[in-house]
């Protein structure tokens, strides 16, 4: 597997900044306790598996992974998070345009790639507090003919629930390589986040063109 596909697994797996929620007062963190946050990556990680690998259609598929990743995300605190300080200066509206797009382009990247993931499967590492309030899982990835690589999950109890809030491939926080990507785009088009929802949608029709819908 190549450097950028495997990006783009592992921004799929991670869920990074999934939306269509509200835009209520960012949830609060509470204390995370090691072996909840434990089995809830290896539950979540089953589910993502069994859906990439699953027979059928694409469009069923990527239903499949959507609905996994929108219940195992901290969906509104990490899209909030990735737009950063341009979210002060968006509309309410392009608020909810970009949660969309947002979610949308990270599963069209995901199910746009089923074929080359078939086989995908992982193991479970270590899990260790990284904070009073969250916990790094680690899991191996792995797939026939491609190296294993190691993802470390960011798991935080959020609302009494345990969700994903970021995850670390190769050293590199996934969540914080987003928001600077996508805070060039607005800086380079002199901060308009337009310019930003508008590469967005540009993006995924091509996803959806490689996909074949």
């Amino acid at each position: 597997m190549t450097a950028p596909h495997r990006r783009t697994l592992l921004l799929g797996l991670a869920g990074l900044g999934l939306a269509g929620l509200g835009q209520g007062t960012p949830a609060r963190a509470q204390q995370m306790d090691i072996t909840r946050a434990s089995g809830f990556i290896q539950s979540t990680g089953q589910e993502l598996v069994a859906a990439i690998n699953a027979a059928g259609p694409v469009a069923e598929r990527r239903d499949r992974v959507g609905a996994i990743l929108r219940r195992a995300v901290d969906v509104d605190g990490v899209g909030r998070f990735i737009l950063g300080r341009w979210w002060r200066t968006a509309s309410p509206a392009q608020h909810q345009e970009y949660l969309q797009l947002f979610q949308e382009v990270l599963i069209r990247n995901l199910s746009s790639r089923f074929g080359e993931y078939q086989g995908l499967t992982f193991t479970m590492g270590r899990s260790q507090a990284r904070t009073e309030e969250d916990v790094l899982v680690n899991t191996v990835i792995e797939r026939s003919g491609s190296p294993a690589f190691g993802l470390d999950w960011r798991v935080a109890e959020v609302d009494g629930q345990p969700k994903v809030v970021d995850v670390i491939a190769e050293g590199t926080s996934l969540r914080l390589t987003t928001r600077s990507e996508y805070s060039s785009v607005i800086s380079r088009n002199g901060g308009n986040v337009q310019a930003l929802l508008n590469a967005m949608r540009q993006q995924i029709t091509q996803l959806a063109a490689r996909e074949g819908g």
